[in-house]
């Protein structure tokens, strides 16, 4: 991986004479990843691995094995109280006083002007347990995560990005009703296992988790540490995250690591399948001037909330669902071997600026290069083809259906 790559995952230092470099934090796992052989970097105020064997090698294995990401630097949240899954609706588009225990939805942090502050998953606790981030007994066999209660009051457990969580934070502070709790699980690890061997691997040494199917979460525990566990990801691949408190974190990874088919992956290697996979990245191909219809994300907008049109820029959304945005986010296969990277600009036949790419790089399940763009919609149809201007050069690419390959999560009925 060459410096300007890297740069594209660290944090770009501002040279004014006033610049004042934030602090950055290590994670819990930091002296493991060091001691496992990792190259480290800044990203969203921590020291991350950008890699351990090789950005390709552990797209590679996690695509045919399972891999495993260190993702504490995402913000942990659990929220409750009277009418709190009322109030998350006043800032979420989601249905999020339907969910059932133990049932998760992706959904998106929105500004009262519809913009995206941030993109999110959110899980329904269950109601007859003891809380799972603490350390009080918890029964796995107790709670059946494919038969939740519908109508449980519960809480809600939520995730958000790690560059975005503070912020976040303030945001629904000012915004939610005082009756809510927020409570930040700073004294929580994250841990990502995905791939197709990630589940089994994974339950040899947490039983039961393979009861779990895509989008369901719930309590287990590991050598009496309680863990809640859900099945999900970011890589396009079968898999599960891992909240576990930090003190055992080292422990557990370690017992990850030794199953055979699980290695420890970084960075690049996280961005290059979330990117195959057809997944956003905050910041990059979300923001605060992009709207859930923009931004291809359409999914997320519930049809009971959509009715009640009652969630942030309802307005403004559901009228580009209706007649179309000016821009929208599509995939784009790029000819040639030259990844085209983020900043890149879309432009037309006269040579202006139509579009931008908010994504790019090489994918190496397909052995080319793709990426995400932002372009007119009369351009977002498969088949269309676009020139991208990168470094005074143009190249030519194709518009695609995302995901680039096929998404491979276990539901509901398929086991």
């Amino acid at each position: 991986m060459s410096d300007a790559d890297i740069r594209d995952y660290a944090s770009i230092i501002d040279e004014a004479d006033d610049y004042v470099e934030p602090e950055v934090l290590p994670l819990p796992l930091d002296a493991w990843h060091r001691a496992n052989g990792a190259r480290m970097v800044e990203f969203a105020g921590y020291q991350m691995p950008i890699q351990y064997d090789g950005i390709m090698a552990e797209h590679a294995w996690t695509r045919e094995s399972a891999g495993l990401f260190d993702v504490s630097h995402m913000g942990q949240l659990v929220f409750s109280g009277e009418g709190v899954a009322s109030a998350l609706e006043t800032v979420l588009p989601g249905d999020i006083a339907g969910l059932g225990e133990g049932k998760m939805r992706y959904s998106l942090l929105l500004a009262q002007d519809g913009g995206i502050l941030d993109d999110l998953m959110a899980t329904r606790l269950p109601d007859d347990q003891p809380s799972p981030f603490s350390a009080q007994d918890v029964e796995p066999e107790a709670y059946d995560p494919l038969h939740p209660s519908p109508t449980a009051s519960g809480s809600f457990y939520v995730v958000v990005n790690g560059a975005t969580k503070y912020d976040d934070v303030s945001y629904l502070i000012e915004h939610l009703p005082d009756d809510v709790t927020i409570n930040i699980l700073e004294d929580q690890a994250l841990l990502a296992v995905q791939g197709p061997k990630a589940v089994d691997a994974v339950a040899r040494i947490v039983p039961g988790i393979d009861s779990l199917v895509f989008m369901t979460a719930g309590a287990f525990h590991w050598n009496d540490v309680p863990l809640w566990i859900s099945r999900s990801g970011y890589t396009g691949e079968d898999g599960v995250e891992i909240s576990i408190p930090a003190e055992h974190a080292v422990a557990f990874a370690d017992a990850l690591l030794a199953l055979p088919e699980i290695k420890p992956i970084g960075l690049g290697a996280r961005d290059s399948l979330r990117l195959e996979a057809g997944l956003p990245l905050y910041g990059h191909d979300l923001d605060p001037e992009t709207t859930p219809v923009m931004a291809d994300l359409g999914f997320a907008l519930s049809k009971r909330r959509r009715e009640a049109a009652d969630f942030p820029g309802a307005q403004r959304i559901l009228s580009q669902r209706e007649n179309g945005p000016a821009t929208k986010r599509v995939g784009l296969i790029v000819e040639g071997r030259q990844p085209a990277r983020e900043g890149s600009e879309v432009i037309d036949d006269t040579g202006a600026t139509i579009g931008r790419l908010t994504s790019g790089g090489f994918a190496p399940t397909l052995g080319k290069p793709i990426a995400m763009a932002y372009v007119p919609l009369a351009l977002a149809t498969p088949g269309t083809r676009i020139e991208i201007a990168q470094r005074g050069k143009v190249h030519s690419a194709t518009v695609t259906a995302m995901p680039f390959i096929p998404h491979r999560y276990v539901r509901a009925g398929a086991k």
